[in-house]
């Protein structure tokens, strides 16, 4: 298989203001990308396409919010009358929340859905045309929540099965256009989306987050991100717990959950006293 070549390639990058989305957009600039930076932060777009034109990259900002069907067509169409197409789309925005169902506002599942989910279609919907032109990419970005469960964070694991659904399909239904679909699986990363995780009342959580293994920088996360599109690939477990986690969600589910809520339930037994 030919090696997928990033040089003079346009990339949107939602979520691209900080955290992973940041060192993806830094990563493919360095690979000779042209870069169209989505995000709703203003300041840190700013940041982020200085450091971009600091390394002689062509970079686009543009303040967007994935929940908005038609913000998200226009984002696209303005890339597309800048650049002449899209070659690459990376859903990286999104989204989590840390709270048990029972306390937990349906108005916060519904957010997080919109976000991580319903954002990741109006963004490939909008650029749909341009990816098949190109005989483009997708990338987005789920999580070890996507494929197995995971306690207190219900709707979290919601949107991010969604997406494996959404994309497997999709990237069946692209095959004979040549669109390739990556899903990338990490588990922990260092990066401020579960320091801003939701409260089940929709408040920024209170409570602590537990983890599991090493943290992931985000440099270390875009790097393999970034491999796994140049060889095709069509899954990226990023990190032995991801690893571990797919196998044995799979082979011994129920030893698997009996695990994770052990690991977790100090999680819940903090929110349970801190009255997230």
């Amino acid at each position: 298989m030919t090696q997928r070549n990033f040089k003079d390639k346009t990339v949107v990058v939602t979520g691209a203001a900080g955290g992973l989305g940041r060192s993806l957009c830094l990563h493919f600039g360095a690979a000779g990308a042209r870069i169209a930076a989505l995000d709703r932060d203003a300041q840190g777009l700013q940041a982020l396409a200085h450091d971009l034109a600091a390394q002689g990259c062509e970079v686009d900002t543009q303040l967007c919010d994935v929940t908005d069907a038609a913000a998200c067509a226009q984002a696209m169409q303005a890339v597309h009358a800048r650049w002449g197409g899209i070659d690459i789309l990376v859903n990286n925005a999104g989204i989590a929340h840390r709270s048990a169902l029972v306390a937990t506002r349906l108005e916060v599942i519904r957010r997080v859905m919109d976000v991580n989910f319903f954002g990741a279609v109006h963004c490939t919907h909008a650029a749909l045309t341009d990816l098949r032109a190109a005989r483009g990419l997708v990338i987005t970005i789920s999580s070890v929540a996507g494929f197995s469960p995971l306690i207190g964070r219900t709707g979290y694991a919601a949107s991010k099965h969604a997406l494996h659904g959404f994309f497997d399909s999709l990237r069946a239904e692209l095959a004979d256009d040549g669109v390739g679909v990556l899903l990338v699986c990490p588990s922990f990363i260092d990066t401020g989306i579960d320091r801003a995780a939701l409260g089940g009342d929709g408040r920024p959580a209170s409570h602590s987050r537990l983890t599991t293994g090493r943290q992931a920088t985000p440099d270390e996360v875009a790097e393999a991100i970034l491999q796994a599109a140049a060889h095709g690939k069509t899954l990226l477990l990023f990190s032995p717990t991801a690893r571990l986690a797919w196998w044995l969600s799979r082979c011994w589910p129920t030893l698997y959950a009996a695990l994770m809520r052990r690991r977790l339930q100090g999680e819940m037994t903090a929110q349970q006293q801190g009255g997230d």
